[in-house]
């Protein structure tokens, strides 16, 4: 089984991909900038910077993930799984308004409520032009996933609940 999990950042897509994962027993994946900067002796910031000018760290990130995924049996967390993981045997879009993610982002790292609002929709806007120009991907249309969650009416453990529940129905 392959379950592909995909939001924008706040929705909860990490935290959610994580406790189905763990839920069914079988493996999470989430490959991020983060992983590929540790493996690189990089700051994240540094990597980043590079990846603005430079499409092909997002492709390796992507092409990791899908690579993880092709021995099945997982789930796939990430901005772009429900695109990329093709043939996922279920494909769920968390989605949430700007501000309530924001506000989550501010409680997990801080700094003014303003200026995470301000980063978010920025980060929304850059990464809705970086699919497009890569993938031509609008990721602002997620009509073809199976099931499209508003993280903002439940909590995660519902979340991973109701997906869990999809997915067994699949087994």
């Amino acid at each position: 089984m392959k379950i592909a999990i995909s939001g924008k950042s706040g929705c909860g897509n990490t935290s959610c991909s994580r406790l189905v994962a763990d839920r069914l027993g079988i493996k999470f994946i989430n490959y991020t900038f983060r992983n590929m900067a540790e493996e690189k002796g990089l700051k994240l910031e540094e990597l980043a910077i590079l990846a603005q000018k430079d499409d092909s760290y997002d492709i390796f990130v992507d092409e990791k993930q899908k690579e993880f995924a092709s021995e099945g049996n997982c789930v796939v967390g990430s901005r772009l799984a429900i695109w990329l993981i093709e043939d996922a045997d279920l494909k769920v879009f968390l989605t949430a308004p700007v501000e309530i993610r924001a506000e989550r982002i501010h409680k997990r790292e801080g700094g003014s409520y303003e200026e995470v609002l301000q980063k978010t929709i920025e980060r929304d806007r850059k990464d809705t032009e970086r699919f497009k120009h890569i993938y031509n991907i609008d990721n602002n249309n997620y009509s073809h996933a199976d099931i499209i969650i508003d993280t903002i009416l439940y909590p995660p453990e519902w979340i991973a609940d109701a997906i869990v529940e999809r997915a067994k129905l699949m087994l």
